[in-house]
This record gives C-alpha cells, structure tokens and sequence, in this order.
C-alpha cells in the first residue's frame, strides 16, 4: 500500500479484511494510483470492487463498488491564477464535483465537510440531502505530495476522488436499502431490466423487521466494526442494521455497551424459531471472539 508503515490507518485491522499477515483484499481503487501515474498518466478513472469492515446500516455494505478520478496538473495551470498550487487544485476539484452532482441529480442540495484520508491533503468528502438525512457519496482531495514525488513528478500537484458506485445509484434511483443491490428477487431486478437511468425504484412489500438486543461489559479491544463482522458471519444480509442504543460505566470504571440488532430479509418474513437462533449464535460468538463479558 505505496510508502506506508504497518502501524498506518490505511492498514487498520478494524477496517481493512486481512487474508494473511502479507495480504488483504483492496480496500480502495487508490492502490493503484502509483502504478498508473508512474506510467505517465495524469487523468484517468479506475473501478472496482473493493472491500472493508464497517457497520450495518442502509448505506453500508462490506463490498462495493468504487471509482477513483486523478487529475493532474502542472505549475503553469495555476501560475497565472495568483494562488497556490494546493489552493487552485482543491477548487477545482470542488467544482468539478459539484458539477457532477448537479449532472446526475440536478438541483439536489449538497454540501461540503472537511475530513481525513490518508492519501490525500486537505480532504473534504460531498455530501447528498438524501432520504431526509446527509449522505456521504464521496471522498476527495488533493492527493498527498509523497505519491506524485515516487511518481516522477515532483514539482506537480493533483486531485483525486473515490466515490462509491451503490450510493450513487441509491440516489439516482431513490433505492433505500444498499443490501437490495446484491438480492436476486425479481421484484427488484425487474425494475432495472430496460437499462435506462431515467428509472426510479418502486418499493415492494416489506416483510417486518425483527429487533434483539445484545449487552456486554467491553475491553479495551473491543470496536464496533468487530462486532458487525461477528453479527454478519451469523446472519449475513438478514442484519439490517446494528445500532448502540445504551452504554454506561459504573463506579468501577467498567464500561457497558447495549446493541439492538434488526433483523428483516428482503425476500420472506422471518419465524421468530429463526431469529431465536440468529440471536443465541450472535451472542455466543460475540462471547468467544471479542472476549467480552454478556450481561
């Protein structure tokens, strides 16, 4: 992963799915910005799949499907601009961004919030009013000077942007559910059969979600990305969202956390035998691998 250490967040065992101590699977399309840009390019696109641990909710998913922009520019771009080189690649990244979302969405309500990333600086991600609330669709910025410089060009400066494919079309199509995009029913497929982008999602009947609480004493170990993987190993896409709905420490300084976990298929109703038994391997496996204590 370019020029960083094994303790860099980039290779955080929180986020990132290890298949050895040597290998993981591509968390982001920005593993291979170094290659192509020592090729020479200086604007291109990549996509692809990639994969990371993260929590359980509509708009998450451990797999999906990112497009990375890099655009680079050279000191005569901004020379006659009067600003710095940072300073004119940031805005125009802004701008470019900003017109892509009006293109795809029109007059949608966005806005922008200063972030951090570890292959950019600054790094800002754009946000879309979606569903009544703010959704991230994607993170940019002005990509970091070490990874121009291994790449040959030092005196360059270059923006770069990964946004993620699923929440796009979750806008565009008004899809609630990001889970939806991995399910063979028909009642969904069907809809987007014709191919054309003019299409809006007509919701289905939704079969009744079922919600269990889980409550543990946590260590120091203990993340909340490590227990949505224990809870998508039992259950899978019928884990519909993971959410902390209580945590105190008492006088010993011993901390607790309450999960409730819902649990709803996109294709049937669930028995209440099924869930009994989701809920029991959770709370067994929750016990044995993050080494908490169950309340």
């Amino acid at each position: 992963m370019y020029w960083f250490l094994a303790d860099h967040v980039s290779r955080s065992y929180n986020d990132t799915y290890y298949v050895d101590a040597q290998t993981v699977l591509r968390c982001h399309t920005s593993a291979h910005q170094a290659e192509l840009l020592r090729r020479g390019h200086t604007h291109f696109l990549v996509t692809g799949d990639v994969y990371r641990r993260d929590s359980i909710d509509s708009t998450h998913y451990p797999v999906f499907h990112q497009m990375e922009g890099v655009h680079v520019f050279s000191p005569s771009d901004w020379e006659a601009s009067g600003t710095d080189g940072t300073t004119y690649v940031a805005g125009d990244l802004k701008k470019c961004l900003e017109g892509l979302a009006r293109h795809l969405f029109g007059a949608v309500e966005m806005r922008w919030v200063d972030t951090y990333f570890p292959f950019t600086n600054p790094s800002f991600e754009l946000e879309i009013f979606f569903q009544e609330k703010w959704l991230e669709v994607l993170g940019c910025g002005v990509t970091e000077q070490e990874i121009l410089r291994r790449s040959g060009k030092t005196d360059d400066v270059a923006w770069a942007f990964g946004l993620g494919l699923e929440r796009l079309a979750m806008v565009l199509f008004d899809i609630p559910d990001i889970r939806l995009f991995w399910s063979n029913d028909e009642r969904f497929t069907s809809q987007f059969s014709s191919g054309q982008l003019g299409v809006k999602f007509k919701p289905f009947s939704k079969y009744p979600p079922c919600y269990k609480d889980v409550s543990f004493w946590i260590n120091e170990a203990f993340t909340e990305n490590n227990l949505c993987e224990v809870v998508r190993e039992v259950a899978g896409d019928l884990a519909e969202e993971v959410q902390l709905i209580d945590n105190f420490t008492n006088k010993k300084g011993m901390t607790s956390h309450c999960y409730r976990i819902a649990y709803r298929s996109m294709e049937r109703s669930l028995t209440d035998e099924e869930i009994n038994k989701l809920q029991w391997n959770v709370r067994e496996l929750v016990q044995s691998k993050l080494n908490v204590v169950l309340r």
